[in-house]
């Protein structure tokens, strides 16, 4: 789609019903996920459920991918594939899930701790969610798209981080990847302006080492230049006057994990 397609407060309720099925959905990926599960394992819980409320997997045959999460461990930045892979004790995990409900798209992603992970890792994933939330501050009439990626830039790179650049965030709705883009890094006051009726979909992919990334074999899975691990954290966001407004949520990941730390 070539032009920003701007949603009545109708479509805006359709899409928060999408992500909140995606939220869910990470949600029951946070239930299982531990060392000594295969990702495939994931994959087909997540599809289950999904179908089970009604939905569709929006990513399963999206241009070919043949899955309906994007499972990137480790250095592994996005759209990873899942498969015979046994998560161990200390890995970092991004779960990417997009749903179709109604004709509308969600889009949400976590980077999940496999157990017991590094301090490097454990820093790495509060900042990514940190500039996820500067970044998501920043969505609201007025603004422009450089103020999101401003944000989410400043505070990644004042950790020592690298932000990756191939890859942005989007608007999204009646298709899964619509207008604007919305990349990680800008300026203030530059770039597209943001108005009510917009929905993005704002996405950090920050790295511990060097910004660059390689592109696999696959036509898929993008990992790190330099072999250090990456994290990703994803809402869908509509854009209103004032505040934003998250349509997707880490509540029910959060809750499970707090449950889990408890027990």
């Amino acid at each position: 789609m070539s032009k920003i397609h701007y949603k009545s407060v109708e479509e805006i309720e359709l899409i928060r019903e999408s992500s909140l099925l995606v939220s869910k959905t990470l949600g029951e990926i946070a239930k299982v996920i531990r060392p000594g599960i295969k990702t495939i394992e994931l994959d087909k819980l997540a599809e289950a459920f999904i179908r089970d409320n009604g939905g569709v997997p929006a990513f399963l045959n999206y241009h070919g991918f043949p899955y309906s999460l994007c499972i990137s461990m480790n250095d592994q930045v996005v759209h990873g594939f899942p498969g015979q892979h046994v998560l161990v004790e200390g890995d970092v995990v991004s779960v990417d899930c997009g749903v179709i409900l109604n004709k509308y798209f969600g889009d949400s992603a976590f980077t999940f701790a496999i157990g017991e992970v590094s301090e490097t890792a454990k820093q790495l994933m509060r900042v990514t969610r940190e500039c996820l939330d500067l970044g998501v501050e920043k969505a609201v009439a007025g603004l422009r798209v450089g103020d999101i990626g401003h944000a989410v830039q400043e505070h990644a790179e004042k950790h020592g981080y690298g932000v990756v650049k191939e890859l942005v965030g989007h608007g999204v709705g009646l298709e899964l990847h619509e207008k604007p883009e919305v990349p990680n890094y800008g300026k203030r006051g530059s770039g597209t302006k943001l108005e009510e009726g917009m929905v993005i979909a704002i996405e950090p992919m920050i790295n511990a080492g060097k910004a660059r990334v390689k592109f696999w074999d696959d036509g898929w899975t993008v990992s790190t230049i330099d072999g250090k691990p990456s994290a990703h954290y994803e809402h869908t966001v509509a854009i209103r006057k004032g505040q934003p407004d998250i349509l997707s949520t880490f509540s029910y990941v959060d809750n499970v994990l707090k449950e889990k730390n408890n027990n």
